[in-house]
Order: C-alpha cells, then structure tokens, then sequence
C-alpha cells in the first residue's frame, strides 16, 4: 500500500536512517572492486514467490531489458515460503558483494507483525534499491458458485456466518492477506486466512470451490473471469483498471476510504558498497522507462516507477508504520 498521508514512521526503525548509516559507513566495511569492473559475474535475484506469481513475472520482464544494459547475465531463483520472507532471508545473509539481490512485494513491510522472531533486521540486513513497479491493485474474487453476486451481498453473509468465510493468501503476512484483512476490518466482519505458498495455488483453489475467496492481483484473476471460474466483485485501487472497466472499486461498492495497492522493489545486502547500489538502481529506473517494457507492465496491469534509493526507503518506512496500526486495530499476535 502507498499512501503517506499522516503516518509516522517506526519508533526505533527507521529504514530511511538505516540506509544512510549505511551508505556512509560502507566504505570501512566492504573492500570491492571498483564500479567500472562491476558487474564482473552473474548475478542473482532472488524472488521470493513461485515461479509465474507476480513478483517472477515482473522480475523477468525487467531483467529481460536491464541485462544487456547492465552487462550481465541475471539469472532468477524461486524461494517460495513464509509469504516471501524466506527468500528475504536468504539474501540478508548473503555477502554484501553485489551479487545477490532481492526482489521482493509490500509484505516486506509486514513480516515484523505476523512473526516473532525474524530471522534478519529489516532496518539493519537489507538495503533499498528501488521501487521498481507499483500495480493497478487487486480484486476480491469469489468462486462463482457462491450465491453472493456483489460486496454488500458478500458483507451480509459474512456478517450472517462469522469466520465461516475462508479467503486464500500467499502466506502469513502476504500482500494478498492484508488486503483481505484491511477489507474484514473496513467492513466490520470476520474472515477465515487459508494460507498456501504462493499465488498460484491460492487460486487454483479458489477456482475449485476449496475456499470461498481470495485477494490475488488483478492481472492474474482476469484470465479466470473471463472464463467464469471465478466471479469478481471490486479492485482495491481507488480507480478502476481500464481492462476490468465493469468492475467498481471496493470504495464505490460500500467499503468508504479502502485502497491497497501493491508494489515490487529490489533490496540488496547491507554493506554492499553504495555504487554498486546506485549502478543497479539506474538500471532498473532505465529499464523501467523504456517504452517496450513501459507496454509490457501495463499489459501485466503494473507502472514502472524507478525511485531512488531513499525515496524507496521512505516508502517502506510509511509501510511499517501503517502495517503496525493495521494490525494492532486487527488484533493480530505475533507467532
């Protein structure tokens, strides 16, 4: 979600600080090669998601066009798992050699609330490269075979039988979870989370009449709505995507004041030495303004972005804040 109106950030967390401690102290701590002789290898990008959910998809796209700029050969790995922060994990403890990178969606800012005791810092282990893409949102989906036909009808049933509703998610703090659970909360009811390892398999069972509902992102149900397997109520931007123009946003449908829009970003290690960080963040922002690939992510329902580290870091930081208001008003202990 990307809304920085009236929110503070984290007491005693801040990410935007973290960034620029570690962008002046990396020079005691990482002796590297200098930028001209970077990239000199392959390098990694870890996404944290199965292969073809969104975060995959997008990742390649702007690979596609920002290896041959970056002089690199870019080679992807799927670590799907705890709603993506396992493949968080494991490129906060990577070397910080540039190498390693992290492609990660909005649960980033999430983890901290749902879990315990992570395995990383996210103010300390990783640091913000770019905002690369924001999306045009997601939808509430339902299995056509449930007699609700719009949100108010949905709301009633839900209202009618507490909990009895299971929604899908991409795991425990997920994008998708936190739109379903922004939703429950806006509209006053209690929804089940039925949690799977990725997008894909949260869909096939939503399709299969499995669970009842779920949050994917709008490119991935249309496909099934145009083929009625599945029956979408709203999107959860606060405009509607020109693909979907029959579909209202959950706003117009009754939930007042409801936006949740997703992102895509990339993090690398902390330490990683600050011109490699601005060297691959100027490739992304170029790729991302090109014009073929411009097409491509609106076609997969996504704008190219491109920030700058810090503008990145400020982002991220409105989204830990908002997430821990979010789920204290939700009453989510951490497990």
């Amino acid at each position: 979600m990307i809304n920085t109106q009236g929110r503070k950030t984290m007491k005693n967390a801040s990410v935007l600080t973290a960034v620029l401690l570690i962008a002046a102290m990396q020079s005691t701590f990482v002796a590297a090669p200098a930028a001209k002789d970077y990239p000199s290898k392959v390098i990694r990008i870890v996404v944290p998601y199965g292969p073809g959910a969104g975060p995959d998809v997008v990742g390649r796209l702007i690979a596609e066009k920002m290896g041959p700029s970056l002089g690199a050969n870019l080679v992807f790995e799927n670590r799907g798992g705890g709603g993506g922060m396992l493949g968080t994990e494991v490129v906060a403890k990577s070397a910080p050699d540039g190498y390693t990178l992290l492609l990660q969606t909005a649960a980033y800012a999430t983890y901290p609330y749902f879990f315990k005791n992570l395995p990383y810092d996210s103010a300390k282990d990783l640091i913000p490269v770019t905002l690369a893409a924001k999306n045009v949102g997601y939808v509430l989906v339902v299995n056509p075979s449930l007699p609700a036909r719009n949100v108010r009808e949905l709301v009633a049933m839900a209202k009618a039988n507490p909990s009895k509703l299971n929604y899908g998610t991409a795991g425990v703090g997920s994008v998708m979870q936190m739109a379903a659970e922004l939703f429950a909360y806006m509209a006053e009811i209690k929804l089940t989370p039925v949690h799977y390892t990725g997008v894909p398999a949260a869909l096939s069972d939503t399709i299969s009449g499995q669970i009842e509902m779920g949050f994917p992102a709008a490119p991935s149900a249309l496909p099934f709505m145009q083929a009625g397997r599945l029956r979408v109520l709203a999107i959860t931007a606060d405009t509607r995507w020109k693909k979907m123009a029959d579909t209202s946003t959950l706003a117009e449908a009754g939930i007042k004041g409801y936006k949740y829009v997703g992102w895509y970003g990339f993090w690398l290690p902390a330490g990683t030495p600050a011109e490699y960080v601005a060297r691959i963040q100027a490739e992304v922002a170029k790729a991302v303004k090109d014009p073929q690939l411009r097409q491509r992510l609106e076609e997969q329902g996504l704008e190219g972005v491109g920030s700058s580290p810090q503008e990145f870091a400020k982002i991220i930081d409105e989204e830990f804040a908002l997430n821990k208001k979010l789920t204290a008003a939700m009453k989510i202990v951490p497990q």
